[in-house]
């Protein structure tokens, strides 16, 4: 087995050991008294078995190891502002905290964790920049597409690929993108970027999921970035046929548009159809497919620069091999593992509705109003 492609591998033992303590799904336990406390629904079980198949199916032999290293503070600030820094570095040093919502716990450790997972992306992007690897994926924890500069939430505490992208613009990238596929919106890096013309940000995600109200489709940024942010708002059980409708006429032309020279991807795998978190129904091809919607177009556009970061996924039997079949797709190269749940969640029905696709026109009718390079 011989990958075609240098997909560099950005993993460390101490992203699985972020402690969210306990809860109950996504709420803490002490929201009330009648809740039996249980691990925190962002946990460590579906990054790990992810890992672990990696490692066990033989394609961690293929992929080029890329050591992360931690943002430093200059970096994190260059999005977030330096209270929060502060503040989530104070609460860690007192044992516990929360990044903003209540719902987005943290231990004692998760400071330096988090800095190490921002790293961890831009240890990426340099990979990618310096020629080292054609495409890289960071698997780390905690999450960020949900931080925005004033404070974190939704399980996230920095935001991990806006760091990134602004560490890629400060090495002289006149432009990138970020596709954000996790089920959720990815409301912190549209409003880092909000107003930022050099940054295009495109968000599918679940209508109405998460957060409550957030990512309609007529919002399309605002002052000098007016047009570089898109949102693809997908009804509750889209599938495979969906999100490829989606890439298809919203994804591929934004981006042929806008001509980026990096595009980053927020690796959410909390759309497949088994996760407790959403109700979409992707299947590990799905996520292959969209795998392939981007490594084709990074490869049209900038050259194949191309570093997804993971997000959510909250099934530990299902991610596994959603990441796996990214992972092959970024590579090149096919392992011997066959997934077990595919059928099941293929049987659901994976094909393009009306009311799918009606959904997917509204938000490819803002393609034309994002700017090109000589805008």
């Amino acid at each position: 087995m011989k990958a075609r492609r240098r997909t560099g591998w950005v993993f460390d033992e101490r992203y699985l050991w972020h402690d969210t303590g306990t809860g109950a799904g996504p709420l803490p336990t002490s929201l009330s008294q009648w809740i039996e406390p249980m691990e925190h629904v962002e946990s460590p079980p579906a990054k790990r078995r992810l890992a672990n198949l990696v490692a066990v199916s033989g394609l961690l032999d293929e992929l080029v190891p890329v050591r992360p290293v931690p943002a430093t503070e200059a970096q994190v600030e260059a999005v977030h502002a330096p209270a929060l820094r502060r503040r989530i570095e104070v609460e860690a040093a007192g044992g516990r905290g929360d990044a903003g919502d209540g719902s987005s716990p943290f231990g004692a450790e998760s400071y330096r964790i988090a800095l190490l997972a921002a790293g961890g992306v831009i240890a990426g992007v340099d990979a990618v920049l310096d020629g080292v690897v054609d495409n890289a994926y960071a698997l780390v924890r905690p999450p960020g597409h949900h931080a925005s500069r004033e404070t974190g939430w939704g399980f996230c505490l920095f935001n991990n690929l806006a760091i990134a992208a602004a560490h890629a613009r400060s090495r002289g990238l006149g432009r990138v993108a970020i596709v954000d596929w996790d089920v959720h919106h990815g409301n912190g890096t549209e409003s880092i970027f909000a107003a930022d013309p050099s940054v295009l940000t495109i968000s599918l995600h679940q209508d109405g999921a998460y957060p409550p109200g957030s990512g309609p489709v007529s919002y399309v940024g605002e002052g000098p970035g007016a047009g570089t942010n898109l949102n693809v708002p997908l009804p509750p059980g889209s599938g495979g046929g969906a999100y490829e409708h989606a890439m298809m006429n919203v994804v591929r032309p934004a981006l042929a548009r806008f001509q980026p020279d990096l595009v980053l991807v927020a690796s959410g795998l909390d759309g497949n159809g088994g996760d407790p978190m959403a109700r979409q129904m992707l299947s590990s091809e799905g996520f292959r497919m969209l795998t392939r919607h981007v490594r084709e177009a990074a490869e049209e556009l900038c050259g194949g620069r191309l570093v997804l970061a993971h997000e959510g996924g909250y099934n530990p039997w299902v991610v596994p091999f959603c990441g796996l079949a990214v992972l092959e797709e970024l590579s090149g190269a096919r392992t011997p593992v066959e997934d077990p749940y595919l059928a099941a969640i293929e049987g659901y029905g994976q094909q393009l509705r009306p009311h799918q696709e009606e959904a997917v026109g509204l938000a490819a009718a803002n393609v034309l109003g994002v700017p090109g390079p000589d805008a």
